[in-house]
């Protein structure tokens, strides 16, 4: 009797739950975590709708563009949240092979993209106009680290976009005239146009929209030829033939999911086919998310909340209504009292446990003051170290022949380690860098290492001198260090790209303001610990600070001072790729773009050059920074024959 009532009483309960919205999910579903703002908003508009519409369960996997794609063919990952149709072969190809599908029209009218110059340069210019208008108007766009051609800022390696505006500077024949600089990453490129406007400064570029900056800034378009579909599709090949010039298609702008996804969630792909935005509903949401310092979620939950009339006709009724209730709202978009269990809250709630204190704004709204009211000076100082610092040492390295460098190293490495195998090892490694064609992306590297580890010598050592000799000034700058090698080194990237700009010189100083700590540190622990009994010896004898300086503590100091200069470029070495991601040619462009490009062996080729690189300079720098007497072993070590 007691297990009929509670079977019974079962059966009822069931009857009484609420039905979910979706007929099924029976794996968890996972986005691409997209990493520009209208994916990450578009991506937080369709995840609250499977999550809290149809009761799904979500995850999201990071990556680059190429990864999530080749990912989303494997159905390791069911969604990304936009995808620009016919800009990527490897999408193009997984659907030819029904791996894929791309679906609905996010973006009503299609997504619009090309070459842009800043509005007030064509009101004050007029008779810029169109890309043939160029020539002419080529003295506005100077390249500062090649004043001898001017500037064309593209997509960053690896992009799709990348390849396509260097086949039309190309087949422009604008390539002689301007130079084909490459940002690194998005980000860069949004600095860099943002520093450009700020400072009222002219720029050549290339953008699209749906973004946020371009619902900010007023930017105006160069007029090309009609779009042609036979020459666009050659431009999309880093290898094409064509001689062609061609406009900008407009990109419809979808969905793309697995084919397993479609088949096992068909509700869903419906859903997908009809989520649509309009350019403004997209851009202002877009612009509201940057200005307000919202994630992609964060916009996504507001503009659901606010805009019921927009997403109900996409969804059934049952899920429309569960939906509303989760956000706490009812379909006409009236506030009612949220259900604090939904997903959606809880999200979003952690945050609302602690109070609101950030310096987030206060210091954007500095920077932003400082690049538009002293961004004239510190471009005049990128200038003056470009012209005086990188460039002579650039033109000088590339002046000389390899093999003069190759001897040049290899007897530089006997003469610091006295071993003929290592010398001859340090040629071989050089001479395999050129063989793998990274002879040029070695030479910049090389320019960038010299005059970041100079200027740091210059001035670490100093203030290390000085600290020694001063307790009062240690207790100031050692916190000041401790947060200069604790900090991530991707933040010097921000201040110093929107100071002085893209390219080598924010690369430079990023790189010194990284480098420095170890060398100060280690210039007044050498000083420091300095025998006492021989400063007092040399006292005695009648010695001046500066005498006791110069010939007794740094003497003694500089196997310390040496050690120092070894992990100053050292961690300059390691800065190769980070300052890749702002436009620093060299061999970390290399790995960034195959990184970018899932490109393996020109990754596994790149890093090996990194290698090779450091374990040369490593050792040469350790083999000099020895003491007399330690110096004087390793020499005789040297001279002893074999066996």
């Amino acid at each position: 009797m007691r297990q009929w009532i509670a079977l019974s009483l079962l059966c009822m309960s069931t009857l009484l739950l609420p039905v979910s919205a979706s007929a099924a999910c029976d794996a968890p579903i996972k986005f691409g975590a997209l990493t520009w703002e209208s994916g990450q908003f578009i991506s937080g508009v369709l995840k609250y709708i499977v999550e809290d519409g149809y009761d799904c369960t979500i995850e999201e996997v990071p990556g680059a563009g190429p990864a999530l794609e080749t990912a989303l063919s494997q159905n390791d990952i069911q969604v990304i949240g936009e995808q620009w149709v016919g800009r990527s072969p490897i999408m193009e190809k997984a659907i030819e092979q029904n791996k894929v599908a791309v679906i609905g029209d996010t973006l009503k009218g299609g997504a619009t993209q090309g070459w842009y110059v800043p509005k007030y340069v064509l009101e004050e210019n007029p008779g810029l106009r169109s890309y043939q208008d160029l020539p002419k108007y080529a003295e506005l766009f100077k390249d500062p680290e090649d004043p001898r051609k001017s500037r064309f800022m593209n997509c960053p390696s690896g992009w799709t976009c990348e390849i396509f505006n260097s086949r039309l500077l190309k087949n422009t024949g604008l390539e002689g005239i301007f130079n084909n600089a490459h940002p690194g990453t998005g980000a860069a490129l949004d600095a860099e146009i943002a520093s450009a406007f700020e400072q009222h400064k002219p720029l050549l570029f290339y953008y699209w929209q749906p973004t946020g900056l371009m619902a900010k800034y007023d930017f105006a378009p160069l007029a090309f030829p009609a779009h042609d579909d036979a020459c666009w599709q050659d431009l999309l090949l880093a290898d094409g033939t064509a001689n062609c010039v061609s406009g900008f298609p407009v990109s419809p702008l979808g969905i793309a999911v697995s084919t397993p996804f479609i088949e096992s969630n068909p509700e869903l792909a419906d859903v997908f086919k009809k989520v649509q935005f309009s350019s403004d509903e997209l851009n202002g949401a877009i612009l509201e998310m940057s200005e307000s310092k919202r994630s992609g979620d964060e916009q996504a939950l507001t503009f659901l909340r606010e805009n019921p009339q927009i997403w109900q006709p996409w969804l059934s009724d049952k899920a429309a209504t569960s939906l509303a209730a989760k956000l706490g709202i009812n379909l006409t978009g009236e506030a009612v009292i949220a259900d604090t269990t939904s997903s959606s809250n809880n999200r979003l709630a952690i945050s609302s446990s602690f109070p609101s204190w950030s310096l987030e704004t206060p210091l954007n709204n500095t920077l932003a003051s400082v690049v538009q009211n002293y961004g004239g000076v510190f471009r005049t100082i990128s200038t003056v170290a470009l012209t005086y610092l990188l460039l002579p040492i650039e033109r000088l390295l590339t002046i000389m022949p390899p093999w003069l460098i190759i001897t040049l190293v290899t007897v530089l490495a006997w003469f610091g380690v006295r071993k003929i195998w290592f010398a001859l090892a340090c040629g071989a490694g050089l001479f395999l860098i050129g063989a793998f064609g990274l002879w040029g992306a070695l030479i910049d590297t090389f320019a960038l290492l010299i005059v970041s580890v100079l200027v740091t010598v210059v001035i670490g050592i100093p203030i290390g001198i000085a600290m020694s000799g001063s307790k009062i000034l240690r207790k100031i700058v050692t916190p000041i260090l401790d947060v200069m090698q604790t900090m991530p080194s991707f933040v010097y990237l921000i201040p110093v790209l929107m100071l002085f700009g893209i390219g080598k010189v924010p690369a430079l100083f990023a790189t010194i303001i990284y480098a420095l700590p170890p060398l100060i540190r280690l210039t007044t622990l050498g000083i420091t610990q300095v025998n006492h009994e021989m400063v007092e010896a040399g006292r005695s004898f009648g010695s001046t600070h500066l005498q006791l300086l110069i010939w007794i503590k740094l003497p003694q100091a500089l196997p310390s001072i040496m050690a120092g200069i070894n992990q100053a470029v050292m961690m300059s070495l390691s800065m190769v790729v980070l300052a890749s991601m702002i436009g620093a040619p060299g061999l970390g462009e290399d790995v960034l773009q195959s990184i970018q490009t899932l490109n393996i062996g020109q990754g596994l080729q790149a890093g090996t050059a990194i290698v090779i690189v450091a374990i040369i300079i490593d050792r040469i720098t350790q083999a000099f920074g020895q003491g007399k007497r330690a110096r004087q072993k390793t020499i005789d070590a040297g001279k002893r024959p074999i066996g």
